[in-house]
């Protein structure tokens, strides 16, 4: 990072951020860094519409109870195994408008609209 013009660039407080957060990736378990690379690699990818989408979504969820967010992140990571159509299809089924608010289905809809990064022990396609 040192050696990174754009690093040197940022506010102190930018890059003590960015060292902590590096010195904690480091310190996790191989699984869940490659968990937060696989992250990082599709956010970067990402239009600077579709990350100004991915906040107000994060945003959206933060304004969730913490057991319905946890319901909603589940009900995305089991989304992302699916095609865009199947999506969908799952977000307006009876099942979902059973389980979900409108508003928590609006959160998984918006989700699955942007490129989801692969999920966790998903099957090579």
């Amino acid at each position: 990072m040192q050696k990174d013009p754009n690093f040197s660039r940022l506010s102190p407080q930018q890059q003590q951020r960015y060292r902590q957060q590096l010195h904690h990736c480091s310190n996790l378990p191989p699984e869940q860094q490659q968990k937060v690379l696989n992250r990082m690699e599709t956010w970067e990818h990402l239009t600077p519409e579709q990350k100004q989408q991915a906040r107000q979504i994060h945003g959206q969820m933060q304004q969730l109870a913490p057991e319905r967010r946890h319901m909603v992140s589940t009900a995305i990571g089991d989304l992302r195994a699916m095609p865009p159509a199947q999506r969908e299809q799952i977000i307006n089924s009876d099942r979902f408008k059973g389980m979900f608010s409108p508003q928590e289905r609006e959160i998984m809809r918006g989700a699955a609209r942007l490129p989801l990064a692969p999920a966790e022990n998903a099957p090579e396609q």
